[in-house]
């Protein structure tokens, strides 16, 4: 069965990680090598949780090792995909990481903090327009 042909109610679903900058007002997004602008994390494998999926998507992508992950996710978008028919979901999680010191792959060519103001003309995916709109720093205060 392709993409095409699952019924309307089903979503491919991604986790994401939110990782905030030290004033926890900006988050980061990565490069890939095709320009455009991500949440790190990825597609949720088949039987496992989030939080064991999320530390080795992270660490394929960035290289990074992740501290921690939240218990329950932050925010929550579905989307359209860009390329095929099909529905996604973006479940994301504020993680830290041990530290920002990155190995470049193609799914992470570089880094940046960002919000609203400093975002600029990037290239975003949708679930990073997505959460430039509802992203409150005050709701991520420690």
């Amino acid at each position: 069965m392709n993409i095409n042909e699952l019924p309307e109610c089903f979503y491919r679903v991604s986790v994401k990680a939110l990782i905030l900058n030290e004033s926890r007002d900006k988050f980061l997004i990565c490069k890939e090598d095709n320009g455009k602008w991500e949440l790190p994390g990825g597609g949720l494998d088949w039987d496992v949780s989030p939080h064991d999926d999320l530390p080795r998507e992270i660490k394929e992508e960035m290289g990074l090792e992740v501290a921690s992950i939240a218990d329950q996710p932050s925010y929550f978008f579905t989307f359209a995909f860009e390329r095929h028919l099909g529905r996604g979901a973006n479940v994301i999680y504020e993680t830290t990481v041990k530290n920002l010191n990155f190995t470049p792959s193609d799914e992470c060519v570089e880094i940046a903090f960002v919000d609203k103001e400093s975002v600029g003309d990037k290239k975003l995916f949708s679930v990073v327009r997505q959460l430039l709109g509802d992203f409150k720093p005050e709701n991520h205060s420690k």
